[in-house]
């Protein structure tokens, strides 16, 4: 697997910030490596029912930081479309582009869809959404209206596709049910799910999908505000600027998502215009603090495994995913248990009261992982798509 920028085959090449065109930023892979170790640390507790109330996703409206680990990567995708793509329309066919586009996104999907198969493959209740499905559509469209359209146009299609999501979803019933109801049987886009994916969902009563088909609209409008800020990284202004842009931008976006809050409520699993601004705007702040710290200050004392998780993030998303199912799958003893609960009854929750146990279980695994990533990343290997 391979983001776009990476270097094929050798160590990447990052470019400092005084270059007007960066192709690879060190920033950029230090924020995507700390995404994904987050990503890896929440969905992976030693159990479910013992997890800090922080690395849990809200229930239902609002946000916790775990609600944010999702749409900071889905706006680094976006960030990268420039700063990868952008160099290679220069050198190759258009054509050849998009066959790139299309190859990967596809590959990306697919993956998703082996996830959901594992590790007992039916199709009649194969979820089809899921989180790397959300990356690969997202990536093809956010992708494909970078080659087509200038930042210009990006912007509007971004506001456009906000708007639009607000608009339908308080505007349009379900049937049954009154305009603008966001609750979890009552909302427009659980009810589009059911249409379009029937039992090919997450969550079976009421029946949605937090990846679902109507809410991926805001969650591309995510990823082009990540493009957008590419844009903004490859203008050629100075670093104070750029650092400033990325800043005041991000503040702006999270004051405009907590206003827009109060008509249309933070929600991950809708995927809530406010909801995607605000996250939006974090994203924005750290890629600053990130990019002034590291690529316009030269600090690089201990980014360095952050940056080995992030040359790699797609194959340690999968891997490890793929890894906890068959730990949770696998039964061992008498009566049977899974592995992976025997290893945290084992060797975390007796020394520990339980939520303690579950955070080191899960802090062990991205260790493991980390390590693993670590290895890859001195013998200069990426997994690449």
């Amino acid at each position: 697997m391979r983001d776009d920028g990476a270097v094929n085959g050798r160590m990447p090449a990052y470019v400092g910030s005084a270059a007007p065109s960066p192709t690879r930023l060190l920033s950029l892979d230090v924020l995507r490596g700390v995404t994904v170790a987050a990503m890896v640390l929440v969905n992976n507790p030693g159990t479910w029912r013992a997890v800090y109330p922080p690395l849990r996703h809200a229930a239902w409206h609002g946000a916790t930081p775990t609600d944010a680990i999702f749409p900071f990567f889905l706006f680094i995708v976006g960030v990268a479309i420039p700063l990868g793509i952008g160099p290679r329309i220069a050198r190759d066919d258009r054509a050849a582009v998009i066959v790139k586009i299309l190859r990967r996104s596809v590959l990306i999907f697919a993956l998703g869809l082996v996830l959901e198969a594992v590790p007992r493959f039916q199709w009649e209740t194969l979820r089809i959404p899921g989180v790397l499905q959300r990356i690969a559509v997202c990536y093809l469209l956010a992708a494909l209206l970078f080659l087509v359209t200038t930042w210009r146009g990006q912007l509007v299609a971004t506001a456009t596709l906000l708007l639009g999501y607000w608009g339908v979803m308080m505007l349009i019933p379900a049937p049954g049910h009154d305009a603008g109801d966001l609750s979890p049987a009552g909302n427009l886009a659980g009810y589009v799910d059911r249409v379009v994916l029937g039992a090919h969902v997450w969550r079976i009563d009421p029946r949605y999908d937090p990846e679902g088909v109507l809410s991926t609209i805001p969650a591309l409008a995510t990823t082009l505000i990540g493009v957008l800020a590419g844009h903004w990284l490859r203008s050629g202004r100075g670093p104070r600027a750029v650092t400033a842009g990325l800043a005041i931008a991000g503040s702006a976006g999270i004051g405009l998502g907590l206003a827009w809050s109060f008509v249309f409520p933070l929600n991950k699993t809708l995927w809530t215009s406010s909801y995607a601004v605000l996250m939006a705007g974090a994203a924005l702040l750290a890629l600053a603090a990130c990019y002034w710290l590291i690529d316009v200050c030269g600090y690089r004392r201990g980014v360095a495994p952050f940056a080995a998780l992030g040359v790699n993030a797609l194959a340690l998303f999968f891997f490890s995913s793929l890894v906890a199912r068959l730990l949770a799958a696998v039964r061992v003893g008498t009566p049977a248990t899974s592995l992976h609960a025997v290893l945290f009854e084992r060797v975390f929750a007796p020394w520990a009261a339980p939520v303690v146990a579950s955070l080191a279980y899960a802090l062990a695994y991205v260790v493991v992982w980390w390590t693993l990533m670590w290895i890859l990343y001195r013998r200069h290997i990426e997994l690449r798509v």
